[in-house]
């Protein structure tokens, strides 16, 4: 089996993907780390150096590559990854199961506020305009998410709950 979550920045994409993996005895694949590893170089270092259009491509690539894997995972997205090139394409084609984490802004805007300092795209967004940033970007970006197998809806719940959530979905 084939998992493969995709969501908003702060959804919990990666922590999620490593819980499901550990209760499915899978393994967790985390789409930047996996980028980072094969590029040898942070996702902010080769944005810095060799721009965003390299990132994407090289995104897209290294998505095809871990699809087209014969081995069962758990891979979590970066947030923009099925909204660029042909990604989501390449997910749905794929026998992997997409599920979206949907979160409301504000729920977002609530996990975002306090870590981020961690993330450079809202690092310096003070809370109204961190909610203005999602809301636009969230409605750019769920016609992508939308397209996933399945989706499970985050707000206030443990991540047990989410986990059962899912599980109900893929059996």
């Amino acid at each position: 089996m084939k998992i493969v979550l995709l969501g908003y920045m702060g959804s919990g994409k990666t922590t999620v993907a490593r819980y499901l993996a550990h209760k499915l005895n899978k393994t967790f694949i985390d789409l930047d780390v996996y980028i980072e590893e094969k590029e040898k170089s942070s996702i902010s270092q080769l944005f810095a150096v060799k721009g965003e259009i390299y990132f994407r491509k090289q995104e897209g690539h290294y998505l095809k590559e871990i699809l087209e894997s014969k081995s069962d995972y758990v891979l979590a997205l970066g947030g923009g990854t099925p909204c660029y090139g042909t990604n989501m394409e390449q997910i749905k084609n794929s026998n992997a199961f997409s599920i979206y984490l949907k979160a409301s802004i504000p729920f977002l805007v609530n996990r975002l506020e306090f870590g981020k300092k961690n993330r450079p795209l809202i690092a310096n967004l003070n809370n109204e305009q961190l909610l203005e940033y999602i809301g636009k970007h969230m409605f750019e970006r769920a016609p992508f998410y939308e397209q996933s197998d399945y989706k499970v809806v985050l707000d206030n719940k443990t991540i047990e709950e989410v986990y059962c959530d899912i599980a109900v979905q893929l059996h």
